[in-house]
């Protein structure tokens, strides 16, 4: 369904660590570490500077995959992880993009299921990549049906 999509990128889009939605991210996620918001413990710090939460990259706009159209209900979120080549620092601006990985579809007890993995790219402004991120969405048989509609 979704396989014609594989190897397919989304334009790149500038995002910036910007220190408020680090505090509320690292609030929300419930994480008091003052590394992420207080500045003196930021300077403190081996980075110099403040960093963000480890799966802080979640809010980032990855820009968008040319045909690729999900719908806004009903997906699960199968499974994340992520992959650091250095922290996240409050202030910087980072350059992110997302590649179709994979699709699959497997039988089910429900139905037959989708398996959508996408790659996201976090670099900064030289190309070097900060971090990466996989992620697989699932699609159900009810969803997948609405999407051909």
């Amino acid at each position: 369904m979704l396989a014609e999509h594989i190897g397919k990128c989304s334009n790149k889009v500038k995002n910036t660590v910007e220190r408020g939605a680090v505090k509320k991210f690292a609030e929300a996620i419930g994480d008091p570490h003052p590394i992420y918001f207080d500045e003196e413990t930021g300077k403190k710090s081996r980075y110099k500077n403040n960093i963000a939460p480890p799966t802080f990259p979640r809010v980032f706009d990855y820009g968008v995959i040319d045909g690729l159209k999900l719908p806004s209900k009903g997906l699960i979120h199968g499974e994340q992880t992520f992959h650091y080549e250095r922290p996240l620092l409050v202030g910087e601006e980072i350059v992110c993009y997302s590649k179709v990985e994979n699709y699959y579809e497997k039988k089910g007890s429900h139905g037959e299921l989708g398996f959508l993995v996408i790659k996201s790219y976090g670099e900064d402004l030289s190309g070097q990549i900060i971090f990466t991120s996989k992620q697989t969405v699932i699609i159900t048989e009810a969803v997948r049906k609405g999407m051909i509609v």
